[in-house]
């Protein structure tokens, strides 16, 4: 079972419901990850669907004329507005993961699977989508390499940009949640994923519009990644060898989250400064302090200066690595840039 389960009008049956059932050994493994060309997938649903997504309202003034019309048709193709959603579009999530890694497994991706996912959309389309589907499932090494090809031109004029933005809120998210993890335990976090997600007798359930299964997770865990541009409810992975995953709305999501970097900087900076506003929005990689300096254009000095203030309020974490103290966002950083998105 694929995102076919995705509710775009936040409409679920009452009476499906996926169970994902976890060992004691597998929740240990319960993870978090980011995806990318999962991002860029419901970006293209909100463009053919706009009148759908008011909270996307803001990053679709920015995007719409820049659209690559022939790429973004081909991808609308292949993802349409609604319902089944091909595996082969996403890698396995991580919380490393970037939009390059992805577009790299979706060009190697395997032709048998791709076959397979093309047959379904074939299935679930008809006219001239159709058509493009069945000529794709029959020339899949041609329809990879231009999938890719329109991936990548789409996610350059539409989701770059505003990738630093999204990816804040992203990680911003999985912060809050492994605090709730670490002071009320998985339970509690799971269960405030979202409405439709409850915890209980060793099972996370998700509550569904289409569609009723029972997964064993048994030696795989369960990965939760949250979302902004399917802000409207919750979709599953459930078929190998993709890990079981649940992709859940990111908390924090506002008709403002795409707000361009400068307005960011400006109101952090107006309630740390500005140099040290753009050290912790720059904080999101580890960087040692003579980087930290350079990127900000100040003495190593001033930026140790800084980065003690920002770590004794607990915004930045500093840790040894060899001969080397490198400076990291901690949570607390991540969910106050977060929040001012």
């Amino acid at each position: 079972m694929d995102r076919n389960t995705a509710p775009v009008e936040g409409v679920e049956h009452p009476h499906h419901r996926v169970e994902f059932h976890l060992t004691p050994g597998d929740i240990q493994a319960v993870r978090f990850g980011i995806s990318p060309g999962h991002e860029l997938a419901h970006a293209v649903r909100v463009l053919l669907r706009p009148a759908q997504h008011p909270l996307q309202w803001g990053w679709l003034r920015t995007v719409r004329d820049r659209l690559p019309r022939e790429s973004f048709g081909l991808l609308a193709a292949v993802i349409g507005d609604d319902g089944y959603m091909p595996d082969f579009l996403t890698a396995a999530p991580r919380w490393d993961m970037t939009a390059e890694e992805e577009l790299d497994a979706l060009r190697s991706a395997e032709l048998d699977p791709m076959r397979v996912d093309f047959g379904k959309m074939v299935l679930r389309s008809s006219g001239a989508r159709q058509r493009a589907l069945q000529d794709m499932r029959e020339h899949p090494v041609r329809a990879r390499r231009l999938i890719a090809q329109a991936w990548s031109d789409v996610w350059d004029a539409a989701m770059a940009p505003v990738w630093p933005q999204l990816e804040r809120l992203l990680r911003a998210d999985i912060a809050a949640r492994s605090r709730t993890i670490a002071t009320s335990g998985i339970h509690a976090m799971a269960g405030d994923l979202h409405p439709n997600v409850s915890w209980g007798d060793g099972a996370v359930r998700v509550r569904l519009r289409r569609h009723s299964e029972q997964v064993d997770c048994r030696g795989s865990g369960l990965v939760l990644v949250p979302s902004v541009m399917s802000s409207w409810g919750c979709m599953v992975l459930t078929e190998p060898p993709a890990q079981p995953t649940l992709f859940y709305p990111a908390r924090g999501v506002t008709a403002g989250w795409a707000r361009d970097a400068t307005e960011i900087a400006a109101a952090l900076g107006a309630l740390l400064g500005p140099a040290r506003a753009g050290i912790l929005l720059s904080a999101g990689s580890a960087r040692t302090t003579s980087q930290v300096a350079a990127d900000a254009g100040i003495a190593a000095s001033t930026a140790s200066h800084h980065l003690t203030v920002l770590r004794e309020a607990g915004l930045v974490g500093s840790e040894r690595s060899g001969n080397r103290v490198l400076h990291l966002r901690t949570p607390l950083g991540e969910a106050m840039v977060g929040a001012v998105l």
